[in-house]
């Protein structure tokens, strides 16, 4: 893959993440105070649930962040588009989808398992 397209790639990931964060923390950090809210006893477990889950996102969305900001160095250092385990190629098929993807899709699948 040729370095414009895949920097061309990460700009638009790391926009993505970053709009996708930036909509789930909200203004002030990431505590709200709702008391001054009239709520319904049901209303404390949806919204436990609701702060859980988008606790579960915004982790998910740091790591594809520093996952980016690693792809990012290894297209700056000559590194991008081969594997960080083995060094072997990365199908430039995988890079399209997974843009900040550091291992094959067979070691990545190991990694994942181990």
């Amino acid at each position: 893959m040729d370095t414009a397209h895949a920097r061309e790639l990460l700009a638009r990931e790391r926009a993505r993440v970053e709009r996708e964060l930036a909509g789930l923390i909200p203004p002030g950090g990431e505590k709200q105070e709702l008391t001054h809210l009239d709520q319904h006893l049901a209303d404390g477990g949806t919204e436990l649930f609701e702060r859980e889950r988008d606790a579960g996102f915004v982790e998910q969305l740091r790591e594809e962040l520093a996952a980016i900001e690693r792809a990012e160095q290894r297209l700056a250092d000559g590194s991008y588009g081969r594997s960080v385990q083995s060094g072997e190629p990365i199908p430039d098929a995988r890079l399209e989808a997974v843009p900040w993807a550091e291992r094959t899709v067979a070691e990545q699948a190991a990694y994942e398992r181990s």
